[in-house]
């Protein structure tokens, strides 16, 4: 069982740069696949990255080499570090944690919200 509380969310001009970071309760967190999704007002939620169990990660193509993912296991937290931003990238940004197993398990933060705007 896992929840997930985000935090760093905020006004930043575009070029600006914020770090979100989602801190989890729960056991065994080193053994879910974390992400981060966003969601702007009449879009559908999307991922924006994701960081497996092993250590990989994927981003949506809007994002790669600006937005970064990282995880502390030992912390059980989960980071975001979004540089580069752009008015495009306002949203609710939430964070993820998933594992699945024969009943898959699937949990998600508030969410906190980002606008970018001069």
């Amino acid at each position: 069982q896992v929840q997930l509380v985000e935090s760093g969310g905020g006004l930043v001009q575009p070029g600006g740069s914020l770090r979100l970071s989602c801190t989890a309760s729960g056991s065994f967190f080193n053994l879910w696949t974390v992400g981060w999704y966003r969601q702007a007002p009449g879009r559908q939620r999307e991922l924006v990255a994701a960081s497996s169990n092993g250590g990989s990660t994927n981003y949506d193509d809007s994002v790669k080499g600006r937005f970064t993912i990282s995880r502390d296991n030992a912390k059980k937290a989960v980071y975001l570090q979004m540089n580069s931003l752009k008015p495009e990238d306002t949203a609710v940004y939430y964070c993820n944690a998933k594992l699945n197993l024969m009943v898959p398990k699937e949990y998600w933060g508030q969410g906190t919200q980002v606008t970018v705007s001069s």
